[in-house]
């Protein structure tokens, strides 16, 4: 395993705000990164988290949360939220995802959590999705934004780490389904536990192989 070096972590992270610095060098001061976590679960709400990070400041290990352990993402967690010049997050619920389905979902999710800040941005990151935050807010989608802005990053570990604290209270409500160890996403066990059991009131009615098996339990339920 390679040797953790702050030196070379901070060249690393350094390299992070590379959209941010080119946006400020065009004017724009107040820039916010919004990421979501949940988009791909079977179950309960999608978080969209976002974040307006002091300019170039370091945060050790700052990366993808998807990349990262959870001790080091709930670390950075608290680091963030305590040093951010503004943060928020909001859930979009299971019922709102099942009427608008899970995209326009993660785009109210945006807005609202953009709206939710305690100030307003000029510009605000996006993870490759693209929303229209009307006339006074600019947006720009980054691919892969997660890994290439630190203030994507940032928003991704409030998101992540918000939404598996859920998932944690989630387990203990319905402990068949294993919530704290399969977040909801559709493992093996996951799966045959909804078919053993049915879905749970929080699962995703319009999502696949929930949507199935929950047509067939109300087929069933119908014939007999």
């Amino acid at each position: 395993m390679k040797k953790f070096s702050v030196e070379t972590d901070m060249e690393r992270v350094q390299k992070l705000y590379k959209y941010e610095n080119a946006a400020r060098e065009k004017g724009f001061n107040l820039i916010a990164g919004v990421d979501e976590a949940g988009r791909g679960s079977l179950v309960g709400s999608v978080v969209v988290a976002t974040v307006i990070l002091p300019e170039n400041l370091y945060f050790e290990r700052l990366d993808d949360s998807k990349r990262l352990s959870p001790k080091v993402r709930d670390i950075l967690y608290d680091k963030i939220i305590s040093a951010a010049i503004s943060y928020s997050y909001v859930e979009v619920s299971v019922e709102e995802i099942d009427k608008i389905n899970i995209y326009q979902a993660t785009l109210e999710g945006m807005k609202r959590a953009v709206a939710k800040l305690d100030v307003q941005p000029e510009l605000v990151l996006t993870d490759a999705m693209r929303v229209d935050l009307g006339e006074k807010i600019r947006s720009y989608p980054i691919i892969h934004g997660d890994r290439f802005s630190a203030s994507i990053a940032a928003a991704s570990i409030i998101a992540k780490v918000t939404r598996d604290r859920l998932a944690d209270k989630w387990a203990l409500d319905y402990p068949e389904y294993g919530f704290e160890h399969n977040r909801g996403y559709g493992t093996k066990e996951h799966i045959a536990a909804i078919e053993k059991h049915g879905p749970s009131p929080i699962h995703r009615r319009t999502f696949n192989p929930v949507k199935s098996l929950w047509k067939n339990l109300k087929i069933s339920e119908e014939i007999s």
